[in-house]
């Protein structure tokens, strides 16, 4: 690999907008969220499944709120790794950034895994491994032709899974409005249900709920590619947890009232799939294939996110500085970070399943939690 050591002085192009930022962190945590866990949300919570998204969203905000104050403090690419080696201590700090790359490494992994999939399912002809190469290929060349124009892609695709939202939510409300129910008492169960209300179960399925917000602490990590970061990083990532949480919460109200929780669902994994069919036949297919691109999205925002990651520690000498912590001089972009996370995604796709990926990405994400909030006063409790 040729040479990326920029003259001195190259830093990484600052020229994201406030709207930039938001539509990065939407694409990353994506639009559709809720659709993917909307059956198990459903089942553990009694049918509450707008309360617990709710109540997670309140969780989600005050820490979205501390991750600004402290990108205000330090607009660092590095992000927490910078956040808690400054905050706390230079060694604690190290051990947070592994546990965000691996957090960072794995969700486009397991992206190009279920992409990978799910495109087989519409063309058999082309094997499993082929699509994995090209979902990687174009992640990581999107990727390295900067940040503006990852910008544009992520509009393009909000755009397009915007589109999708609002057809289903005119359907939805064509089915509720031409179908009988009872009176206002239907409108309102989807929050509260006495006769299936159990705060226990509730407060247990909104744990799983908080999953639908993880990703919007990448933004955190284009905070030297923003313009006025310790301005629009902080309110780029409260309004992206609030948009999420409130369109999360529509879409599943929506769904509510087609499904009521009283009805099982064929299978709780794709339950999302069998409303938005009912609703209306053709959006069985469409909503299968959003979810397509709402993968695609957030697993190259993620590997967006890892190769900013690796240059803060690699310029902080945290990593080999000469491999890490270098930029392509033209584009600005950490070019041989890009490279290593889709190589390793790559790889990760030929021998992980879906699943066990997941896992992993679960656990390290609650492992980074507790390495981030464990503390008093750690920078977590900041704000």
């Amino acid at each position: 690999m040729e040479s990326t050591t920029a003259p001195p002085g190259t830093r990484l192009r600052r020229s994201l907008t406030l709207w930039d930022l938001i539509l990065y962190g939407i694409i990353v945590i994506q639009p559709v969220a809720p659709m993917s866990v909307f059956g198990v949300l459903s089942d553990r919570g009694h049918g509450h499944v707008v309360t617990t998204l709710l109540i997670a969203m309140v969780a989600m905000l005050f820490t979205a709120f501390s991750y600004g104050r402290m990108a205000r403090a330090y607009p660092s690419a590095g992000s927490a790794f910078t956040y808690v080696g400054q905050e706390i201590n230079p060694a604690l700090g190290y051990v947070t950034g592994w546990s965000m790359v691996m957090d960072y490494m794995l969700n486009p992994m397991i992206c190009i895994i279920w992409c990978s999939q799910q495109a087989h399912v519409f063309a058999p002809g082309v094997p499993y491994t082929i699509w994995a190469i090209v979902f990687a290929a174009i992640f990581t060349f999107l990727n390295i032709q900067g940040i503006k124009t990852s910008a544009r892609v992520n509009t393009l695709l909000a755009a397009g899974m915007g589109a999708v939202v609002a057809v289903f939510l005119v359907a939805a409300a064509r089915y509720v409005f031409g179908n009988p129910h009872q009176g206002a008492a239907f409108f309102t169960r989807p929050f509260y249900d006495p006769q299936m209300w159990n705060l226990k179960a509730v407060l247990g399925a909104t744990s799983v709920a908080v999953l639908s917000y993880i990703g919007f602490d990448g933004i955190s990590t284009l905070s030297e590619e923003a313009e006025n970061p310790r301005r629009n990083i902080l309110l780029a990532t409260v309004l992206t947890c609030f948009v999420i949480g409130i369109l999360s919460a529509v879409e599943v109200y929506a769904a509510q009232l087609i499904w009521p929780a009283s009805q099982p669902f064929p299978n709780i994994d794709t339950a999302f799939t069998y409303v938005a069919g009912r609703a209306w036949a053709p959006l069985f297919a469409v909503v299968g294939f959003t979810l397509l691109v709402a993968n695609f999205g957030s697993g190259m925002g993620a590997q967006l996110g890892a190769a900013r990651l690796l240059y803060g520690m690699g310029r902080s000498k945290a990593l080999p500085q000469s491999f890490f912590g270098v930029l392509e001089p033209k584009r600005r972009v950490p070019r041989n970070n890009v490279i290593f996370v889709g190589v390793i995604a790559l790889a990760g796709a030929f021998v992980l399943s879906y699943g066990l990926g997941a896992e992993m990405a679960s656990a390290s994400a609650s492992s980074f939690g507790k390495i981030s909030a464990g503390k008093p006063g750690s920078w977590a409790e900041s704000g």
